[in-house]
């Protein structure tokens, strides 16, 4: 009985990955606001009645969407800011991760850039949720650095979004950049690199 039950809860989850996977594909080409379930479910090979034992609706879908594409970075942003020796270390190591990351998933970034401002609430309420998840996380990472000494929490979680919203600038540009000539991307890495390094020096003199 349970080795047919851990084979029905496998092809319901590969169902439901398939569902993601192909509102992915037809976000490319449009807003979440104007995608029906039937487009998504035609694209599985699945009866429309089939989506709604995943999802309740299409902005369910986009949540879950947005859960999958910023979830996962969550440990990868603690480690860039926790294991840096210096700011130039984490700057670089920031950059990096970012192209990276836009490299190899880039419709996720696409998706987030084009639905944080986007007319479904609940993905916009998910996205920005998502970030300040960043920005606390970000701000604990930071208050560690004996330089944070006689910072208000306050100041640290304005220092960390700054951070946040600089690597959405920077993967926005990176996104750009990969229809662009190669230079076009070692000019992103230049300015995001001096962006960043803008940062760190107001942090330098904020207490000053």
């Amino acid at each position: 009985m349970s080795h047919t039950l851990g084979i029905r809860q496998a092809q319901k989850q590969k169902t439901r990955q398939a569902l993601l996977d192909a509102a992915l594909g037809l976000l490319e080409e449009q807003s979440l606001s104007s995608l029906g379930l039937r487009e998504v479910t035609r694209a599985v090979g699945v009866a429309p009645t089939a989506f709604y034992r995943h999802f309740r609706s299409t902005a369910d879908l986009g949540v879950a969407l947005v859960e999958d594409t910023l979830g996962s970075l969550h440990p990868m942003i603690r480690t860039t800011v926790s294991t840096a020796d210096d700011s130039e270390q984490r700057i670089a190591r920031a950059v990096e991760l970012i192209a990276r990351h836009v490299d190899a998933y880039p419709a996720h970034i696409r998706f987030i850039a084009r639905e944080r401002h986007g007319g479904v609430q609940p993905v916009r309420d998910a996205i920005r949720e998502q970030l300040a998840r960043f920005g606390q996380e970000v701000k604990d990472e930071l208050a560690k650095d004996p330089e944070s000494a006689g910072w208000s929490d306050d100041d640290l979680l304005m220092l960390a979004n700054l951070y946040v919203d600089q690597m959405l600038i920077t993967a926005s540009l990176f996104l750009e950049a990969q229809e662009a000539a190669p230079e076009e991307r070692d000019r992103v890495i230049q300015v995001a690199t001096r962006q960043m390094r803008l940062i760190s020096i107001g942090r330098h003199h904020w207490l000053g």
